[in-house]
């Protein structure tokens, strides 16, 4: 690990003297250790970002509740809010805030724009953050030694989308040839986007058409559903976040085109809880290749139940991975026996997380750029109302719909 500078070690040993009331490496019983979520509070995506700041909340609540950080004598956590808004900027201000007022490390932050803000920031001040939600690949192509990444980037998500369309449609023997692609502008679409189409073009998948749409003022998708549809696709992909892909899915649902379905990939709506009531009839059969919170998994079930019960919404998988993050900066802290960020960075660079919370096999571990090596992707797909996971079959709640519309 490179050498601080000056002013990154000033950053770190003021860290260190406000993070915790009896000072960083030195805490113990009856001390607090900060730690920062940047998440969007308000504005469009508040609903998602409260969600997320609420499970970050809730491991810090079950980690205290069981002893707190034992090495350090039982030292308790608190977390401290940073509000993104949605904004690139503001939320680099409130990381910055939230480091210079003692936090040892970060998470956050939902958007891929704004993490890249955040990242920065807790790179400069040598302070770790544990990225919960976002995919885009240039977040970890920094070289950044204090970033670290739970779910798969964007080009493995694109890559294992086009690979498990292909799986799917060879499993029920559906010939999937073309498809249509409908992403929200910025990083996270385009490179979801582009990784799709490298390779659905290896697995002998033609990508039709693309079709960008904007992520603000974006009140109707109807237009660019007709464009996607004008190429006579099979299936129609969709990345983007819950607002604007429910009104993809009523578009389709009105438009009612002679296609297999709608797959969502990195979808922040297909793969919702409340996705089947909001988006009603347009929401049957549909298909979205994600990251998704382990439904088999009994630990998750019962934070899953704790959580709706505490704030009275269900946890998806956002929240859950926010859960998660709060875990490996808690496991670095136990490893590292300090408080001091640059300790809990290496500590967090070698941790090994063997129950994570999300459906992929494997521990949570990272390699050198800070990505988990065993993260990947499944396949949901919305019946009967219920959210269900169908694909591959060791992860299967509910059997596979395919085609999944009339034809």
């Amino acid at each position: 690990m490179r050498r601080k500078s000056l002013a990154t070690a000033a950053v770190a040993m003021m860290v260190g003297l406000t993070a915790c009331s009896g000072g960083g490496a030195s805490a113990g019983a009856g001390d607090t250790i900060a730690i920062g979520a940047v998440h969007p509070l308000s504005g469009g995506l508040a609903g998602v970002g409260g969600m997320m700041n609420d499970g970050a909340a809730l491991a810090v609540e079950d980690i205290n509740e069981a002893g707190g950080i034992e090495a350090l004598d039982g030292a308790q956590l608190e977390l401290r809010d940073g509000d993104s808004q949605g904004s690139a900027q503001t939320g680099q201000s409130e990381a910055q805030r939230l480091i210079s007022e003692g936090a040892v490390a970060l998470v956050g932050t939902y958007q891929s724009d704004v993490t890249e803000n955040v990242a920065s920031a807790a790179e400069r001040a040598d302070v770790p953050m544990v990225i919960d939600v976002a995919v885009d690949d240039k977040i970890m192509e920094q070289g950044y030694e204090n970033i670290f990444r739970i779910q798969p980037n964007a080009s493995s998500m694109g890559q294992a989308g086009a690979e498990t369309l292909a799986a799917m449609g060879e499993t029920a023997g559906v010939d999937v040839e073309k498809v249509a692609y409908l992403h929200i502008e910025g990083a996270f679409g385009t490179s979801v986007s582009e990784a799709f189409t490298e390779e659905a073009e290896a697995q002998g998948i033609e990508v039709v058409s693309t079709v960008s749409y904007p992520a603000t003022n974006f009140s109707d998708a109807t237009t660019q559903v007709k464009q996607a549809l004008s190429a006579d696709p099979d299936v129609v992909v969709v990345t983007g976040y819950y607002p604007d892909n429910v009104l993809v899915a009523e578009a389709v649902q009105a438009l009612n085109p002679d296609i297999l379905g709608v797959f969502g990939i990195a979808s922040g709506a297909f793969d919702d809880s409340s996705f089947p009531a909001d988006a009603g009839a347009a929401a049957t059969n549909v298909l979205s290749a994600n990251y998704h919170y382990a439904a088999t998994s009994e630990r998750s079930q019962d934070i899953r139940e704790r959580f709706e019960e505490k704030y009275g919404r269900p946890m998806e998988t956002a929240a859950m991975l926010s859960y998660q993050a709060v875990e490996v900066i808690a496991a670095g802290l136990e490893e590292s026996g300090s408080a001091d960020p640059e300790a809990l960075r290496d500590a967090i660079a070698n941790t090994s997380i063997e129950d994570p919370l999300l459906a992929f096999d494997g521990p949570i571990e990272f390699d050198e750029t800070g990505e988990n090596k065993n993260a990947t992707v499944i396949v949901m797909q919305s019946q009967d109302e219920e959210i269900e996971q169908v694909f591959p079959e060791e992860f299967a709640t509910a059997e596979l719909i395919f085609p999944a519309r009339d034809q």
